[in-house]
């Protein structure tokens, strides 16, 4: 039989910030989480945002970083409600993630449908150049 120490002092740490509300708008408070892989020579990113009006979604690719921001807003607040539980989030949120290739910034394609953005980018096939001569005067 294999003794295990006891240490009720991280298990009460733990419990301490499981029950901690998320801060709107924090990574922990939205799922976040984005499947980014290649397919037929392009990077492709998904992400689920339910909910979310694709007219608040800005996508955009800078510095070989992909970047979704946007915001989820509730439609109108009713005073006569009591609620046992709010977890939804609302207000904005951000994600940027860094791209494993080049891509050609300007055939980037989202589609936004049943709650899943899934942003399509080229890969860029002639070389980037990473020096630039300059002239000396």
């Amino acid at each position: 039989m294999s003794l295990i120490k006891w240490e009720p002092f991280f298990g009460d740490i733990d419990r301490f910030f499981e029950d901690l509300p998320a801060p709107a708008g924090s990574k922990f408070g939205w799922d976040l989480a984005i499947d980014v892989y290649e397919k037929d020579n392009k990077v492709i990113a998904e992400m689920n945002l339910p909910g979310i009006d694709p007219e608040r979604l800005n996508v955009s690719v800078e510095d070989n970083y992909l970047r979704i921001s946007g915001s989820r807003e509730e439609s109108k607040e009713e005073k006569d409600k009591h609620y046992y539980s709010k977890e939804i989030r609302r207000g904005s949120f951000e994600r940027a993630v860094r791209l494993p290739s080049v891509v050609e910034k300007d055939k980037v394609d989202a589609e936004y449908a049943n709650g899943m953005l899934r942003v399509t980018m080229p890969k860029l096939t002639k070389p980037v150049s990473e020096s630039v001569k300059v002239r000396v005067k």
